[in-house]
């Protein structure tokens, strides 16, 4: 645990919240933040605790979730660098909603809710600012959602493991992080349709091991993915 060094402060300003605030107004509120690693994958909240902290992801992920009634997990959404999440449970109830896990070897930036709310309250202008950088945002997943709508099962498969493997080489094996019948609907297709795009993959040198993926040919899927999609 340890205070906000300025190279997570400058981290921070990536994530589309604070994109529309000046380098003094996100420091003055995160001043009282906390950056806290995780050897480990661990519980980080629990449905129904106190909103007492929104987060950051500096490094890693973490997976939203809900319970079934067998007592398994149902992946919500998945959050990686650099991103906030649960900010939302503070400005409403002041509960968390779902539960929330982080991955081993993940960061996050624990903001403290109380401090960050009279900050705001104090300066309206900061509040505005957020709301901008909020907008900016909601245009851009508009235009994501867009473009994905314009996409083949296959193109929408490829992009998403493009995101996961970033900027690795040929051969990376990447783990899916959440189960396959919901990466089928964050990804806007119907599970059969998932089973079919691993399918024809393969010819960009994608291989399947329930979870786990290996990516053999990094230039063909690019390159599936700039394709009309027509499949």
């Amino acid at each position: 645990m340890a205070g906000l060094s300025a190279a997570d402060v400058a981290l921070c300003a990536t994530a589309p919240l604070f994109a529309a605030l000046a380098p003094e107004e996100l420091s003055f509120l995160l001043e009282n933040a906390q950056a806290f690693s995780y050897a480990e994958t661990q519980l980080l909240f629990s449905q129904g605790d106190d909103a007492d902290h929104f987060f950051v992801v500096l490094e890693g992920r973490v997976n939203i979730f809900a319970l079934t009634e067998t007592g398994d997990q149902s992946i919500i959404e998945v959050f990686d660098g650099v991103s906030t999440f649960a900010e939302a449970a503070i400005f409403s109830s002041g509960k968390y909603p779902l539960n929330c896990e982080v991955v081993a070897g993940s960061r996050l930036a624990h903001v403290p809710s109380a401090q960050f709310l009279k900050r705001l309250g104090d300066n309206p202008r900061l509040g505005f600012h957020l709301l901008s950088g909020l907008s900016r945002w909601q245009m851009h997943m508009i235009h994501e959602i867009s473009e994905l709508k314009s996409k083949s099962p296959g193109q929408r498969l490829a992009s998403f493991l493009l995101a996961l493997a970033r900027d690795a080489q040929d051969g990376v094996q990447v783990r899916l992080p959440i189960t396959k019948a919901a990466l089928a609907s964050r990804i806007g297709i119907a599970p059969e349709s998932l089973s079919r795009a691993l399918a024809r993959l393969k010819e960009a040198g994608v291989e399947s091991h329930g979870r786990e993926v290996v990516l053999t040919d990094l230039a063909a899927l690019r390159r599936l993915v700039r394709e009309d999609g027509t499949s």
